[in-house]
């Protein structure tokens, strides 16, 4: 598994897209819930919720303490064991936001067997990437990297740790958009273009031009507004000021 989790870190990129791609067009969405539109508005009701946990919580791991997450040269990397922030309260905090964006979007597609071999087959690929992360950490800092798994937990979150591990930090906005906005705007994108599928699915040609067209401006904005922020980031709009 760790061999997987060194192929997939390195191409996750580009092969987690992909996958999805090849998901949705394997298994289309079905039109209403048990044929209902009140059980399709409450579980697309609880999918962008469920996103909305998930990009919280990666902000909270991004404005308390950031971690590298890109690796050097393509593979698993890390300067420090960052032991503080939201990775005080769980070891893998941005993956766990991860994973409960991709379960928000596959429940907002709403196909069930989506649901389970997406949840599944992303599940099964962040626990072998994290396996080749443990590996690395284990090899790179040995005896403190074990205490630190002893005192945290790999996937869930342990609430209680959190007042100690984020005593005397301050929660930066300014590393947030400038670091995680690139994920905002993904997320956005995935979530307008799962419903300009469904309602591409759900009528003949014709009948939803309004809706669709309305999420293709959309989609249109939020790119743009990804790239002002890109340009601003590159400009030094939110890089972090160094203490005096």
């Amino acid at each position: 598994m760790i061999a997987i989790g060194n192929f997939l870190f390195r191409f996750r990129n580009q092969l987690f897209p992909a996958i999805i791609v090849v998901l949705y067009l394997l298994m289309p969405p079905p039109t209403f819930v048990f044929g209902s539109p009140a059980l399709t508005l409450a579980k697309d009701t609880v999918a962008i919720l469920v996103i909305l946990a998930g990009l919280a919580l990666r902000a909270t791991a991004v404005g308390y303490k950031y971690i590298q997450r890109g690796g050097l040269k393509k593979k698993v990397y890390a300067k420090d064991l960052v032991t503080e922030g939201m990775f005080g309260v769980c070891r893998n905090p941005l993956y766990v936001g991860n994973m409960l964006l991709y379960c928000g979007v596959f429940l907002l597609h709403g196909n069930p067997l989506l649901v389970v071999v997406g949840v599944g087959l992303f599940a099964f690929m962040y626990q072998c990437i994290v396996y080749a992360e443990e590996a690395f950490l284990l090899r790179t800092f040995g005896e403190a990297y074990q205490a630190y798994c002893r005192d945290v937990p790999r996937w869930a979150l342990r609430l209680r740790n959190f007042a100690a591990s984020t005593d005397g930090m301050t929660f930066n906005v300014r590393r947030v958009i400038g670091k995680d906005y690139s994920t905002v705007s993904a997320a956005m994108l995935a979530v307008l273009a799962t419903e300009m599928y469904k309602f591409a699915s759900y009528e003949p040609a014709g009948r939803n031009t309004g809706v669709l067209v309305a999420l293709g401006i959309a989609m249109a904005l939020v790119g743009i507004a990804t790239a002002v922020i890109s340009y601003m980031k590159r400009r030094g709009a939110f890089r972090e000021r160094m203490a005096s």
